[in-house]
């Protein structure tokens, strides 16, 4: 059963478990002087924002109460979830007016995006900045919310989430590795084998390095601007969704021709999905043949296949984070707890 699907106590109790399973580590990030988002506590306040696109309507914004809920937290609606602007959830006015007030507000411990969609980097002029960084709390979300995962990295320097939006659906993998993540600090390790999802080796080895990365269209559409961090000696992870295999090649180059590809130490790269030729029968590359053109020159740890993406159950990954990739094992261990 999904988890968004899960009652509330049914929920709690594998939580519950989990916690007893497993010891509250320091937070080494703490200890070094890195100021880090708090860890969630179960009964603790979480924003609900629509940074991008719309939700369909009140019966959508009632199951995210129930999923919120249903993790042992207190949601609280941005005051303009459920607004429409065209095909966004508001003005961007309004968008980053409900985002600025869940950083401004200290009951607020972590936000959670309602949905993806088209948007996000509309607002990223208008986001209060100095705010974000005074006041680390988690953002979590995937897809167009990358551009904000990105921006944070840049510009706020504490790591946020990789992972579904309260819309999505939240089986036991997004679940466990949100708990492990958020609420007990731990540093898990991430992915390995999955006869459903099989890893692909492109080069093998081992790497370390800062974790960076979400959907590789808005990562692209964001190249050239401010709101790109550095990636130099960073473990890049890329996904995407309904893109042919011409227009990945297409966006690879840019970032390649950017210089971007050239500075990583290692890629992961997720799940592409429903990412074929526009044209039935078409001869062409494949999606293996794109990521090993591109990827295999970089001489860098690589591989395809992580269970991150438009899929059902899919790892929360944090964005940020310090972390050792083995290539061959098709592995993410996290090196530092990204919650103090």
């Amino acid at each position: 059963m999904p988890v968004g699907m899960a009652t509330r106590r049914s929920v709690l109790a594998t939580f519950g478990a989990l916690a007893a399973a497993t010891a509250l580590p320091s937070a080494a990030g703490a200890q070094r002087g890195r100021r880090l988002a708090s860890r969630l506590r179960l009964g603790d306040t979480v924003g609900l924002v629509e940074p991008a696109g719309f939700s369909s309507g009140p019966e959508q914004i009632e199951a995210v109460l129930h999923t919120i809920r249903g993790m042992g937290l207190v949601p609280k609606l941005g005051r303009h979830v459920g607004a429409r602007h065209g095909y966004l959830a508001g003005t961007d006015e309004q968008r980053a007016e409900d985002l600025n007030a869940m950083f401004a507000d200290p009951e607020v411990r972590a936000v959670f995006a309602v949905r993806g969609g088209w948007g996000s980097a509309r607002i990223l002029p208008l986001l209060d900045w100095r705010a974000i960084r005074a006041r680390p709390k988690l953002l979590i979300g995937f897809s167009d919310v990358t551009a904000l995962h990105l921006a944070f990295a840049a510009q706020a320097g504490y790591p946020t989430i990789h992972g579904p939006n309260a819309a999505n659906s939240w089986p036991a993998t997004s679940w466990e590795s949100l708990w492990r993540l958020a609420f007990t600090g731990e540093t898990p390790l991430l992915g390995g084998p999955d006869p459903a999802r099989p890893i692909s080796t492109i080069r093998p080895g081992r790497v370390r390095g800062r974790l960076l990365g979400g959907n590789l269209t808005v990562l692209t559409a964001l190249a050239g601007t401010p709101w790109l961090p550095d990636f130099n000696g960073a473990i890049l992870f890329l996904e995407d969704t309904g893109e042919a295999e011409y227009r990945v090649d297409r966006m690879l180059t840019q970032l390649a021709l950017g210089g971007i590809l050239g500075q990583v130490a290692g890629v992961v790269f997720g799940q592409c999905t429903r990412c074929t030729s526009d044209t039935p029968g078409a001869s062409g590359f494949t999606l293996a043949d794109v990521l090993q053109q591109h990827l295999a020159p970089l001489r860098v740890p690589a591989f395809r296949g992580a269970n991150i993406g438009h899929v059902a159950g899919q790892l929360c990954l944090p964005v940020g984070a310090e972390a050792e990739i083995d290539a061959a094992a098709g592995t993410i261990r996290l090196l530092e707890p990204i919650v103090a």
